[in-house]
Parts: structure tokens; sequence; C-alpha cells
């Protein structure tokens, strides 16, 4: 037995050790087979075995120290834990034996996690669970969870859904508070808040739509002057029933946005008010933030201005009504149409061209791609997947919403407070091979010497991009390189658009972007209150807009995955939308499915080619591109990584053209 004294010194020994040893901090990042690595936070990532692993979880903060193994390969030492911000998860429910384990579904948890008995709200096996973390690992290796709600079987009708929203951490039950708040509001209340408004509802507004929309946010008319068109855009005002910082703005703020999940939307705000006393609805006096745009004939934009108004919509309008009377075609449903909302459509598509023809010399379109609609059954899975036509009605909306936001940016750049989106075109870790690329294949283009890290600069290369006939799809490319739009309280250029500044007001019963531009708007003209985001608000704000888009693209997968398995063996024409050196992904013109095309199914070796984004054969030099058209078959599907695999028929030789 050690005496005191001995004790003492062993104590002292390991206190000067521990004061001695070098720690780094860093992040854990985990993979898929059992090991990981912590990226340290002074730029390169160490090496975890699979026994630290089993200590951590993806995302924790944590010291390690660095030793070398017996292998001469460095590898991290988990010293300490500082943080770990994996606080839920979603799994399957299994029993082994006397054990009852979740087996997490989340990418990089890659262990059965024990649920203690008092945890386990009468979960059966194969359930998909919701859990928490109750007891981290760090310790011994050996965690603890607690379920937190029992989601379901796989095959249960909504089950998709459920567990869609459980692994993003967003619930759809409203908070009491809010839901109280709602339920508070009636018609009579917004006829109090129309006192002091101007009156336009003799004016023959109408919403344009798909004919199952609740929650329309946008009424519009046109009318003609000397000069153009007197464009006037009502947007519904939310803001004038729900007050600044109430429970509503709060959970509408950390929604971030509607989310349209297939079959079942998440809505941003309750439906009292998104689909009821705000939506625009026809034939109903509603309260609106109405601007108004002079339209030039050649399409630029006059003096515009703002208004609190009362709006009556003369007509829901769904996109294909308005595209017959265009087209004038007579049948029973355009014959039934007001004279008035005839003309003022006539005139919205006049000025509405007259906007595209400017945007299109002037600025940059966002390329037309095809889209489909999703037909769900009864089982909340799809049934169908047919093409969802783009025509001059959806053309017409967009130009007059851009417009309109357009407007809106360029009165909040005048003022102390905004809200702007921000592009900043092309990554600036792409500059070099987009330079690459031009030097190469467009000779000519390169010579113009257009800065593309430049709002100019890179509405030039696009717009030229556009008219070049080149060996490789040159403006496909580029827009493979751009970066993300973003958030920012500073006013700034939007590249992708070609516009000096931006932002968006038009959908506010939809987005929380948009109705806290609206709070701004008001609180210039009319003094209304408006608390200005922090930027740690905003950061939070596009991270729930991102968390709300991933959580839309995984059920949508789910759902394509599922009907992808019943697709015959029958040759199916794509073309190839995405490259990257282990294969191609292509995209079905039937049907929009995208299935990934793996390389190792190919003869030979290809190489990738990170300046054409090309995939090239070895030997024989055969070249696999972007918008490159092939025929495949269904190969498989990847039920775990939700991706759909295709096999290679044949592929449209590529032909070399000159620029």
């Amino acid at each position: 037995m050690l005496n005191a004294d001995a004790l003492t010194q062993l104590r002292q020994l390991k206190t000067e050790i521990k004061d001695n040893k070098t720690v780094f901090p860093g992040t854990v990042k985990a993979t898929n087979g059992r090991f990981g690595f912590v990226a340290l936070d002074e730029g390169r990532d160490l090496f975890l075995p699979p026994e630290e692993m089993q200590k951590v979880l993806p995302g924790d903060r944590v010291n390690v120290t660095e030793q070398v193994d017996d292998d001469g390969k460095r590898q991290g030492l988990v010293d300490e834990l500082l943080d770990s911000s994996l606080s839920t998860f979603v799994g399957r429910y299994l029993i082994k034996g006397k054990g009852h384990f979740v087996v997490p579904e989340t990418p990089g948890i890659n262990r059965w996690i024990f649920i203690p008995p008092r945890e386990r709200l009468n979960a059966e096996p194969d359930d998909f669970i919701y859990c928490s973390i109750l007891r981290h690992p760090f310790k011994d290796g050996k965690g603890q969870a607690k379920i937190l709600q029992v989601l379901g079987k796989a095959g249960q009708p909504g089950i998709e859904r459920a567990f869609t929203l459980a692994s993003h951490d967003l619930h759809d039950a409203w908070p009491d508070a809010v839901q109280a708040q709602a339920d508070a509001l009636d018609e009579p209340q917004i006829e109090a808040y129309m006192t002091g408004r101007e009156d336009r509802t003799g004016r023959a507004y109408v919403t344009i739509d798909s004919p199952g929309t609740q929650d329309m946010d946008d009424a519009i008319i046109a009318e003609p002057n000397a000069t153009g068109w007197l464009l006037s855009v009502a947007i519904a005002d939310p803001t004038a029933l729900i007050a600044p910082d109430s429970a509503a703005e709060l959970e509408a703020r950390a929604r971030a946005t509607a989310i349209y999940f297939p079959g079942e939307p998440r809505p941003m705000l309750p439906d009292t008010i998104s689909t009821r006393l705000c939506s625009l609805l026809p034939g109903t006096r509603r309260l609106a933030l109405v601007c108004d745009i002079q339209v030039n004939n050649d399409g630029s934009l006059g003096d515009y201005s703002f208004h609190l108004a009362v709006i009556r919509s003369h007509g829901k309008l769904s996109y294909e009504l308005v595209t017959h009377v265009l087209e004038g075609r007579d049948d029973e449903e355009t014959e039934a149409l007001p004279d008035a909302v005839t003309n003022s459509l006539d005139q919205l598509h006049q000025a509405a061209t007259a906007l595209r023809k400017w945007r299109a010399e002037h600025a940059l379109l966002s390329p037309e791609r095809p889209e489909f609609r999703l037909r769900l059954d009864e089982n909340r899975r799809i049934r169908l997947i047919e093409p969802a036509v783009q025509n001059e009605a959806h053309r017409l909306i967009e130009e007059c919403m851009v417009a309109a936001n357009r407007c809106a940016a360029d009165f909040l750049s005048n003022q102390p407070q905004g809200l702007f989106i921000r592009h900043p075109g092309l990554r600036a870790d792409r500059l070099d091979n987009v330079a690459k690329l031009l030097a190469t294949y467009a000779p000519a283009l390169a010579e113009q010497k257009h800065d593309p890290a430049t709002a100019e600069g890179f509405r030039a290369l696009m717009q030229a991009s556009d008219r070049l006939a080149a060996e490789v799809p040159v403006k496909a490319i580029l827009q493979r390189q751009l970066a993300r739009a973003e958030l920012s309280l500073q006013a700034g250029a939007h590249q992708g658009m070609g516009l000096p500044v931006y932002t968006t007001f038009t959908s506010p019963l939809r987005k929380f972007t948009d109705f806290h531009v609206h709070r701004l708007i008001k609180a210039a003209l009319w003094q209304e209150t408006a608390t200005p985001l922090t930027e740690e608000q905003l950061h939070a704000l596009q991270q729930a807009q991102t968390r709300a888009r991933q959580a839309a693209n995984s059920l949508e997968n789910w759902l394509k995955c599922e009907f992808a398995k019943h697709l015959d063996d029958q040759p199916m024409a794509g073309t190839i939308c995405r490259t990257i050196p282990a294969g191609f992904f292509v995209r079905l013109e039937s049907n929009g499915l995208e299935g990934f095309v793996s390389c190792k199914y190919l003869n030979g070796k290809y190489s990738f080619d990170p300046v054409t984004l090309r995939l090239i054969h070895n030997k024989n030099g055969r070249i696999f591109q972007l918008e490159q058209a092939v025929t495949v078959t269904l190969d498989s599907v990847d039920d775990e990584r939700k991706q759909i695999h295709f096999r290679l028929v044949e592929a449209t030789p590529v032909t070399t053209t000159t620029a």
C-alpha cells in the first residue's frame, strides 16, 4: 500500500503530465465506417481509431492529443469533451437478447445505443423512433438514449413524412401560445384594421396560382399609360394582424419558411392566418401592402410607391386559364371572366413581356428546366409523376413579382435597416478552373477579359455564354460552379440574377424573410414597430431555411426511391445533370427522376476533369459530360442512402464544334 507521501507525489506527477501535454481542440467528423476524424481548429484532420470514436458523437467539440501508432501513423486520443451539439436523432427499435437498443439512422452514428427500461415508451421492434441522448458515451464508450416519440413502422401511410420531420428536428404542432393567438383572430377584427387604408376594392385585382393553393399572398393588375403601364402588386399583410415579437412571429421566424412536402405542407403560419384571414380570397375584403410600379415601354422600371390598402380579388385564376385567355381561346371559363379582368390580363401580359425582355438584355434570367408534379395515392406514396408545364402565365407572375421585389430592395437600400438576398456568383475556389475553361474552350470569350469576380463581369460572361457554341457546354459548367445565395443585413449584388440589389417581400405568408421585409417597409414609411434582426438571428434564419430545404429534398428523395422500385426494365431516355469522379447523375426525361451511373459498371477506367467536369476514358477517350443524352435502365435502389442507381444502355457521342 502506498503511503501518504507516495500518493501525493503520484498526484503531482499526473498534474505535471497533464499540464505539459499538448492538446488540440477540434470537431469530430464521422465516416460510414467505425473510424472517424477530428477537424482540428488549426486546419488539419487527425485520424480517430474505432475505439476512440466509440467515446464521441458526430459534431462533438473535443480536445485530443496526438500520438504515433505501431505502424507509424498519426492518430488522435480523445482527452476531453468540450461540447456536444447532437441531442436528438432518429433510428429503429431493436431488441437483442435482454437488451433494448436504438439503431441510429443518423449518418455517422455507427453503433447501437442502449435504452433503459423507463425510457422505452412501449416501442416495438422495428418501430421508427425519435430519441434524445440520455448519457453521453465519453466516459466509457457506452451511451444511453431515451425515446421521445414512437413514429411508427415502415410501410405505414405517412411514415416517411413523420420520420423526415423528426430527423430534422422539426414539428407540426403549434405551441399553445401561437394557437391561442391565431384562435383569437376573426373577421370583425380584420375590419377594424381597415380603417385609414386606401380602398381599392373596386379595382380588378386577380390572383393567379395553382388550383389547390389556399395561402394566396399576391394579387395583380396592370393599366396602360402614356409611357408604358402602371403595374400594381398587392401582397397579403399578415404583419397587420400579428403583433411584433409575439408568439406567432417568433414561431414563424423559427420555422423560417413553409415546407411544401408532397401531399401535406408544413405551413409557417397557422391556417387561420395563412389560408383564411390573410389569404387574398376571391370576393373578400383583405388587408394588403401594395407596390405600384411604373413599367416603361422598354421594360425598365420607373417610379414606385408603397401603400397600405384594402383590396378585393376579382377572381382566383389558374395558370392554365390565364394562358387560355392570353392565347385567345374561347371556352366557357374564359368567356365567363369580366371584361375588366380580361383587359387587365392582356395589359399584364404586355408589361411582363417588356419586363422579361429588359431582364434578358440587362440582367440574367434563370434557366428554365422541366418541372414535375408528384401525385400521391391513399398511402401517401407516389402514384404518378407528371410534367408541370411552365406556361406564359407562370412567366407573367414571375416578372411581376421580380419587379415588385426589386422595388422593395431599392427602397430598403436607402434605409438604415434592411434585409437582402445577395449572391456572390461563382465560387471563389473555382475561378482558376473557370479561367482555364474559357482559355481552352472559349478563347474568343476569354479575350473579352470578363472578370467573373465582379457583378458586371459575371453578368457579361453569363450572357455571352448563352450564345456560345463550344466543344463543352460552357454555360452548364459555369452554373455548376455557382455559390449559394445568402441573407444579408447590408445591400449588395445578386449576381445570379444580374441585379445590383435584391430582396423578396411577395410571400409573407410562406417566408419569414418576406414577412420581416414588410415590417421594415412599414417602419420606414408609417413608423410601425420593427425590431431589427441581429447577425446571430440572421444566421439562425439562414440555417432554418437550409434545414427546411434539406427536409423537403429528403422526403421527396425517399418517395422517389420507393416509386423507382416499380419501374420496369425498359430503356429510359435521360440527360447527364451532374458529374463526379465516381460517375455521373442522370435526369430522366419522362418523370425527372435522378439516378447515379457508377464508373465501376463502365468498361475501362475514367479520369475526372475538374475544369470541364467531364469523365474521360483513359485509353479510348470516350467522354461523359453535362447535358449529354444517355439511355439507362434501373439497376437498384439504395434504401439506406435514398439513392437510385441506373445502368448505362447507350449514350449520344460527344461531337466537337467550334467556339
